[in-house]
């Protein structure tokens, strides 16, 4: 059983890190790096988006935990579920429901992780940008080469899980 050492002092530690470099990962135009992979210019294919939508897209995670990880983030650059607009958020949901479906037909995964780290402080490795991770999961995906190597094994590459997507994500309706 996990044991837990209660430790108040270290409340004031917390409270004391500075986050000021909480928006590291802007373009030089001051855009997110989210909002600057969608305005690059470059096709889908090579900017890895799975699926272009008015408010929402879907985008292949450039270091995935396993093949099919996508990041569905909104076209807008927010940093908090608080920042979007109640059209945003629906949008938002409704593309997560949407992506989650889709890598469950196309990869057959007995199981699906769906995650939001809202800030720096919760694990956002992109913490100007909201975006939920979709990530088909198997039993027996994780083995040792995480643990001991720091290693991941990924059975495709991103351009083939990005193939694979976008083939399937017209092919599955909204519902």
């Amino acid at each position: 059983m996990l044991e837990r050492l209660w430790a108040s002092w270290r409340s004031d530690y917390v409270r004391s890190i500075d986050d000021s470099n909480e928006h590291a990962f802007t373009t030089g135009d001051g855009a997110t790096l989210f909002e600057g992979i969608l305005a690059a210019g470059l096709s889908d294919e090579e900017a890895g988006v799975v699926h272009r939508g008015e408010l929402v897209s879907v985008i292949l995670n450039a270091y995935p935990y396993g093949s099919g990880h996508v990041l569905v983030v909104p076209n807008r650059g927010v940093a908090r579920l608080g920042d979007l607009t109640a059209e945003e958020s629906r949008r938002l949901w409704d593309t997560v429901d949407r992506a989650v479906a889709v890598c469950e037909a196309e990869y057959e995964c007995p199981g699906v992780n769906v995650g939001l780290n809202q800030g720096k402080a919760a694990g956002a490795g992109v913490p100007d940008h909201l975006h939920v991770h979709v990530l088909p999961r198997w039993l027996g995906d994780t083995n040792f080469m995480t643990a001991i190597a720091e290693t991941r094994v990924l059975p495709e590459s991103l351009d083939e899980s990005g193939r694979r997507l976008r083939a399937r994500w017209g092919q599955v309706p909204y519902r």
